[in-house]
């Protein structure tokens, strides 16, 4: 385990199969999902440079003084704790893969502020592995970001992702819901955020928006995600980031803070908002709800749990 927190027990492993008959039949963007954001960032290298599309400032700090530099975006860049299976296991479905190629050697890594020590074709292989134990559990893979990567970088990833899951990818041609990915032995919904590429594979679907505030205010969230509420819902999947951000401003009045305690000191006020929602295809309707640190606490059954309410027929 990656990182101390709520039970990884495997309560919520196989979570899909256990909803009530009729969420079986409706599309999978009609469902609350979890997921986590920054998906890897468990693993950052705390040793690795800062990403050269972080500000100037950034990038010079690092260079002259990394031993300084590289803990402090650690420290704020870490969103995750639990490895990918782990996760799996806690209930998240939803994974925000951020992709990055070092600027020297040919490995494909991941990153947030820092690259990560697990490379994505370690991360996709942890990832088929915990999916042939779990044949009902869909996951969706949203790989976007895509730092210092080549044409060339994104056909072999590509290819990659297709065959390593094979059969297993369920391509935007169809409408998903659980019964019908089970009956095809569908288990991954890939989205690929450079549209160029994703014209090109027809077993990628397009970017799905996430929508977040980008404040360090819980309130702030909160109302952001309530305004987007009231201008209506995408006719398919989307996510909504409960995720804190911060900025220098904030790092710098906050010399002693980190995202984990930021995220902390916020999860009761967040929960008590995610409780009061409800999936569906309602104009209100929720569908992908993303967390920080989702193993500190009982974020992914409190999101599984709203599928055992009454899912809405037809848009209010």
């Amino acid at each position: 385990m990656a990182g101390g927190g709520w039970a990884c027990d495997g309560r919520n492993a196989d979570w899909m199969s256990r909803l009530p008959a009729e969420a079986r039949d409706v599309p999978l963007w009609d469902l609350a999902i979890p997921g986590s954001h920054d998906t890897m960032s468990f693993c950052l290298d705390v040793s690795s440079p800062v990403l050269l599309s972080e500000s100037c400032f950034l990038i010079m700090m690092d260079r002259l003084f990394p031993c300084w530099t590289r803990p402090c975006v650690y420290r704020w860049a870490t969103t995750q704790n639990f490895t990918i299976s782990e996760q799996c296991d806690l209930g998240v479905r939803f994974f925000d893969l951020r992709i990055a190629k070092k600027p020297s050697g040919d490995r494909v890594y991941f990153a947030h502020g820092l690259y990560t020590l697990q490379t994505v074709k370690e991360a996709l292989w942890e990832l088929a592995c915990w999916l042939q134990a779990h044949p009902t559990e869909v996951t969706l893979v949203s790989c976007s970001h895509f730092y210092h990567m080549t044409d060339s970088d994104h056909t072999q990833l590509v290819n990659y992702i297709i065959t390593l899951f094979r059969d297993k990818v369920c391509p935007p041609q169809y409408t998903p819901t659980l019964r019908s990915c089970w009956s095809r032995g569908h288990q991954v919904i890939v989205s690929y955020d450079d549209q160029q590429v994703a014209v090109q594979h027809p077993q990628l679907w397009p970017p799905i928006p996430y929508r977040y505030a980008d404040s360090a205010d819980p309130q702030k969230v909160i109302s952001y995600l309530e305004e987007q509420k009231t201008k209506g819902r995408p006719a398919w999947f989307f996510a909504s980031g409960l995720n804190l951000t911060e900025d220098g401003q904030y790092v710098f009045c906050h010399p002693l803070q980190s995202m984990r305690k930021m995220t902390m000191k916020a999860l009761s006020q967040l929960l008590q908002w995610v409780s009061e929602q409800r999936p569906g295809p309602q104009l209100d309707g929720l569908n992908i709800l993303c967390c920080d640190f989702i193993g500190i606490s009982y974020f992914c059954s409190l999101v599984i749990g709203l599928n055992h309410r009454p899912v809405a027929k037809a848009r209010e």
